[in-house]
Formats: structure tokens, sequence, C-alpha cells
């Protein structure tokens, strides 16, 4: 035991402790966001909106998410990240704060607008950073250790959220969220401040690329936007699935949920760092987490059996531990001859696009064809992700080779 447990923590040898100090900025900042899992109850019980106005409301949340990613990388490369950063924690501190006296529906609209166009500022100036504080070698871990940060955060938050609530009401949540965004922008400065971190690579391009011209990098973000489409349906469509159709408890889907995040926990390090040390590229990895994540869909179709979802619930978190960390490399690999911020502004956007018509498309899928349907459709979106993935192995190729070419013409 004693063997298997160094053998754990030493996954996590040779990060900088910038990466560290990063990483612990980011868990704050995740574990204080614990407004959001509660947004939709605070406005049906507190503003008293319909549920019409609750979806408006989400869907500018999604559009906030997507001006915010796309302006945090065209800030990170005219000021840099590290003013980025600071700037968009300390400003979604006072948003925080005063989102809570606002009470109208369009007042709410735009002030959830706002905010998330200002705390999403945060991920690509984030990435860039990342990127200067690791070495190429140890960067997909650092990523890891990124994603572990981010996960202890969620998994923190709503949990200290409920007690929040229950102990000072809604407005206490909302005040917490704030001092939580200052102490993590407070932290940022006082440690990751340029003349104290140690910046490992910093790379400045002349004549940068711009990012839609990287028809590679382009590829990548289609597949990881129908990744994602899919993926997202655990956030979603799956927790009702679980419930309508296999009967399960609050209480049972909390725990099948919950072994997503401690499956995480235990093994993302590990894999990542055994999967690191074999021979397969990044663009491979990434379509066998592709691959798997698509499995899981058809496993929970074949039977009612409720070691199904078990096992379903196990290949997609593995699909998840292989995609994300590595697709985040990949893209911060091809980033580095360009705009590094607006290359991950892109990646982020990816996402975003993701979260705002996954959810509705999976709802409406099941309430016009029911969950069988459903699932050979979400399956079918994920396997259209894999074949981009596959483009894209035989675009890297032929990349690689003319590349080689074009030095032996220039020896």
């Amino acid at each position: 035991m004693k063997k298997l447990v160094s053998s754990y923590f030493n996954t996590f040898n040779g990060l900088s402790k910038e990466v560290w100090w990063l990483a612990l900025i980011t868990l704050i900042n995740r574990a204080g966001t614990m407004v959001i899992p509660f947004l939709s109850l605070y406005l049906t019980q507190s503003l008293s909106f319909s549920l019409a106005e609750v979806g408006w409301v989400m869907a500018l949340f999604g559009l906030g998410s997507v001006i915010g990613s796309w302006l945090g990388g065209k800030l990170t490369d005219g000021i840099g990240y590290y003013k980025v950063m600071v700037i968009s924690l300390l400003a979604s501190g006072v948003s925080f704060i005063l989102l809570q006296y606002i009470t109208s529906f369009v007042g709410f609209c735009i002030g959830v607008l706002l905010l998330m166009a200002i705390a999403d500022m945060f991920r690509p100036a984030m990435f860039v950073a990342l990127s200067s504080y690791s070495k190429p070698e140890n960067r997909t871990r650092s990523i890891t250790l990124i994603r572990l940060a981010i996960n202890l955060g969620f998994s923190a938050g709503p949990a200290l959220g409920g007690l929040i609530i229950f102990a000072l009401s809604y407005g206490g949540l909302f005040w917490i969220d704030g001092i939580t965004c200052f102490i993590a922008g407070i932290l940022l400065l006082q440690i990751l401040n340029p003349r104290k971190a140690n910046v490992i690579e910093q790379v400045k391009v002349v004549n940068p690329m711009e990012a839609y011209t990287d028809k590679a990098f382009m590829i990548l973000l289609v597949a990881m936007t129908l990744f994602g489409l899919a993926f997202f349906q655990l956030l979603s469509t799956l927790p009702i699935f679980y419930k309508d159709v296999h009967h399960l408890t609050e209480a049972e889907i909390g725990l099948l949920l919950g072994l997503n995040g401690f499956l995480i926990f235990i093994f993302e390090m590990p894999l990542i760092k055994w999967l690191e040390g074999s021979k397969n590229n990044m663009s491979k990895l990434i379509l066998i987490g592709v691959i798997l994540t698509a499995l899981s869909f058809i496993v929970i179709n074949l039977t009612g059996w409720f070691g199904a979802l078990v096992i379903g619930m196990v290949l997609m978190t593995f699909g998840e531990m292989i995609v994300f960390p590595f697709s985040n490399s990949l893209a911060l690999n091809r980033s580095i001859k360009g705009n590094q911020g607006q290359y991950m502004a892109y990646y982020s956007i990816s996402f975003s696009i993701a979260h705002i018509f996954g959810h509705s498309i999976g709802m409406n899928l099941v309430a016009n064809l029911g969950y069988t349907s459903t699932w050979y459709i979400i399956t079918l979106v994920a396997l259209s992700s894999a074949a981009f993935m596959l483009f894209l192995i035989h675009f890297l190729r032929k990349e690689k080779v003319a590349a080689t070419g074009s030095l032996r013409s220039a020896g």
C-alpha cells in the first residue's frame, strides 16, 4: 500500500511551483462559483421568474461565456495573461456581490451576461500562463493538475453552497462567491507576480499565425465541439434518464455521478503519466477517448441492468480523462506558432458552444423521440467527433511529411 501511495504521488513530480499555485488559485475560484448550481432555484424561488425567463437567463449565461473567452484571448495577446487573470478575478468578485441586488428580469439578464464575460476571461489567460509555467514534456500533466483543481472546486462548491444558503440565505452565497474571487485575485497578485514567478517557456512569434488559418487546429475544434455536445449530456439529460427510466433515487443518482469525480481524482494523473510514456501521439489518444465516450452511450442502451449504468459511467469518465488533457495540450502546442491567447480562446469557445446547445439538443431529442433513439443519435454525434479526429491524424501526418520535405530542401 505504501508503494502504491508513493507511486501515485510520484506522478505529480516535476511540476513547477507556479503550476501548483495556479492550481490552488483555480481551486479557490471554482469552489467560489457556488451560486451557479443554485442559479435556477434562486431565480424561480427568490425572484419568481418563470421557467421561460430562467431559460433566457441560462442562454445569456452561455453567451457571456463565449464573449468572455474571446475577450480574454484578445486581451491576453495584448496585455499579457497575468493582468487579464487579475482583472478577471477582482472584477468577478465585484460582479458577484452586485448581482444579488438586481431583481428585474432584463437587469438580471444583462448582469449575468456581463458577469460571465468577465469571469470567463480567466480561462484562455490561465491556459497561456500554464504553458509559460510548464515544460513541454510535463505540460499535459500540468493541465491534468488544473483539471483536478477544477473538479475538486466544483465538487466542494455545491456542498458548501447548500450550507451557506441554509445559514445565510442566497444573499450570503453571492457575498461568499465575491469574497473567494477576491482571495484568489490577491493570492495571484502576491504569488504569481511577474517579478516573482519563474517563467519556464514564453514564446513571442514575430509574425503570428491567426488561429482560424491553422487548418489542423480548426479540425480539432470541430471534433471537440461535437465531443462536447455528446459529453455534456452527463450534466443534464443523463440524470433525468436515471430518474425516469431506471427509477433511481436522488441519493443513488448522486452516487453514480460522484463516481465520475472519484475516478478522476484517483486515476487521471497516473493514467496521463502512463499514456505520456506510450508511443501513441496526442491525436490518437484523443481518438481513443472519444470512442470510449461513444461506447458509454451504446452500453446504457443495450440493457436495463443497473450495472450497465456503472459501466457506462466508467467508460465515459475514462474517455473524459483522456480527451480533455490531451486535446488541451495539443491546442497549447499548436498555439506556440501564433497568438496564444487567440488559440486558447477558440479552444474554450468550442466547449462553450457545446454547453449552450448540448443540453437543449438532448432535452428536445428525449421529448420528441424518447431516450433510446436519443442515445443512438448522441452516439453518432460522438462518432462524428471520432471521424474528425481520424481526419486530423491524417492531416497531421501529411503536415509532418511536408515539413520534413521542406527541411531537406532547405538543407
